[in-house]
């Protein structure tokens, strides 16, 4: 019964385990973040990159 106490107490103080969902969950909420900020601003960037397109000259032929 004493080496399970002893083995819990040992769990208690390791953290690498917790650190390692830390990462994860700041991880999860970029990623939310992210996909978020994407959807609210998609239509924009989408015409920025529309008009940036329409100014660029075509290539010349036979290049």
């Amino acid at each position: 019964m004493f080496q399970h106490l002893v083995g819990l107490a040992g769990l208690k103080r390791d953290r690498r385990g917790v650190t390692m969902l830390e990462y994860g969950l700041i991880a999860a909420l970029v990623a939310v973040v992210a996909v978020a900020a994407l959807r609210t601003m998609g239509g924009q960037l989408n015409s920025a990159l529309v008009m940036v397109g329409d100014k660029v000259p075509a290539p010349a032929s036979g290049s």
